[in-house]
């Protein structure tokens, strides 16, 4: 008899709830853990067609900080959708501007591009500060 490969079900996910402080942390370390928590790539039942993976909280988005010449020439394109209305923005710009969304633009890079993406950047919680309204979440 062959041993069968079983998979969890949507009613069998078992969510946790992670806080990561990015006080003096660099860029894309630390959103590479932040992706790896939002997928579940660490959970022993990890498959890539379910939606497994945790919740995560994010305080102190404005203290993170970025190696090399990335302030300047790092550039984030918009297209309004008008003609000559392509906008740019440098990441010294965006950090002043709103750091969340430089956190939010890594993370949301760094998922697997599929159906599941958009559900799974939704878990992604993003502070400025380190207040955030997730604190019964975290009690033991």
């Amino acid at each position: 008899m062959t041993p069968k490969t079983t998979t969890n079900k949507n009613v069998e996910i078992n969510r946790q709830w992670h806080l990561i402080d990015l006080s003096g942390q660099t860029l894309g370390r630390v959103s590479t853990k932040i992706a790896s928590l939002l997928v579940g790539k660490f959970k022993n039942t990890f498959s890539y067609h379910i939606d497994n993976g945790d919740y995560v909280v994010v305080i102190n988005s404005d203290k993170i900080k970025v190696t090399g010449k990335k302030l300047k020439q790092k550039i984030y394109y918009h297209y309004t959708g008008f003609a000559g209305n392509l906008k740019e923005i440098s990441l010294g710009e965006l950090l002043i501007k709103d750091s969340r969304k430089v956190i939010r633009n890594s993370v949301y890079g760094m998922i697997p591009k599929n159906k599941l993406r958009d559900l799974r950047i939704k878990r992604l919680k993003i502070f400025m500060g380190s207040e955030h309204p997730y604190t019964d979440k975290f009690a033991k």
